[in-house]
């Protein structure tokens, strides 16, 4: 096997494996042991690449609400009319409950996470910031905030749902948000 001196993609292995391990155990089946062996790395190298398992999981979340947040610079980025950016907010709804299983779990993952350690609330709290600025760039910070939970709520109601809302009640609920807040654009 090789070494950490040649093997730079290590550490990006290990915390892609923690998060695969995350979404199919949880973050209480997930251990060293396992990340270790999924990642295809000597157990040693969890504890060289890092402290413990506190850091690895808070890498691999902000990891995570990274790429989410990615999504959200996306769609957001290339509206530039306020039309364009209720209709790029009404695809985030629709993107992020489009069946991915991994990344509900991985959500809720967090959450669960967070309300349990308060050290984890500073990941759920960033990613929220993160959200809302990339909704700033086209309405007030009051309706940024409503559009932002009104997201995930909706997203998550889609998700867990056996017969998930049409797209016509996510573009109904963001005009009632957003008529208050006029889009910036």
């Amino acid at each position: 096997m090789a070494t950490g001196q040649n093997d730079p993609e290590r550490r990006e292995r290990i915390i892609t494996a923690a998060l695969d391990l995350i979404a199919e155990e949880g973050v209480a089946g997930t251990s060293h042991r396992k990340v270790a062996a999924r990642a295809g790395v000597p157990l040693g190298s969890m504890t060289y690449h890092f402290d413990g398992m506190d850091e690895l999981l808070r890498e691999a979340f902000t990891r995570f609400s990274s790429s989410i947040v990615a999504v959200f610079e996306e769609r957001l980025g290339a509206a530039s009319t306020a039309d364009e950016a209720r209709t790029a907010v009404a695809d985030l709804v629709h993107h992020l409950s489009s069946g991915n299983q991994r990344e509900l779990v991985l959500t809720h993952e967090l959450y669960t996470l967070a309300a349990r350690k308060p050290a984890y609330r500073e990941l759920t709290r960033e990613w929220m910031r993160r959200s809302r600025v990339a909704l700033e760039r086209h309405f007030d910070p009051a309706t940024a905030r409503q559009l932002d939970a009104m997201i995930e709520g909706l997203s998550i109601h889609r998700a867990l749902e056996t017969e998930p809302h049409a797209r016509a009640l996510t573009v109904e609920a963001i005009a009632r948000i957003t008529r208050s807040g006029d889009a910036r654009s």
